[in-house]
């Protein structure tokens, strides 16, 4: 999300898919999450902030489809922001800023989850896992 006034001193914020909100909530800052009624164009419920505990899914890069808690954020000027993450089985990986999305707070999600909740399986574990369901 981006936050800016614009040119009629105007409070706006730009969502991830290019929604423009005007007059956001104050408390919403970059790379928070909002709902947003899609009939109405406006802001519902609650704000997700991004910060540190924050549930978090990954939306891009190798990474992506995996769920876990935000553990820190590295600022490199000039550069691509890095964040680490950990997931329910405490794997820890790093991955750039932008391929993240705040979904819940501490291991409350706002959003359904998918099936394997966000875990990133081996391909021995797939396999034994396909072989036990019998598609193998």
């Amino acid at each position: 999300m981006k936050v800016f006034i614009s040119a009629n001193k105007i409070p706006v914020a730009v969502t991830h898919d290019g929604r423009t909100l005007r007059y956001p909530d104050p408390d919403v800052k970059v790379n928070d999450t909002v709902k947003i009624d899609i009939a109405t164009g406006k802001m519902t419920g609650s704000i997700l902030k991004f910060e540190v505990g924050a549930m978090v899914t990954l939306t891009r890069g190798r990474n992506a489809g995996r769920i876990g808690q935000l553990m820190h954020v590295e600022r490199h000027e000039g550069s691509f922001d890095i964040v680490t993450v950990k997931d329910t089985k405490d794997h820890v990986f790093a991955t750039r800023l932008s391929n993240l999305f705040v979904i819940g707070v501490g291991n409350r999600p706002e959003t359904t989850l998918p099936k394997g909740r966000g875990i990133k399986k081996g391909i021995l574990q797939e396999r034994a896992d396909a072989e036990a369901r019998g598609d193998l």
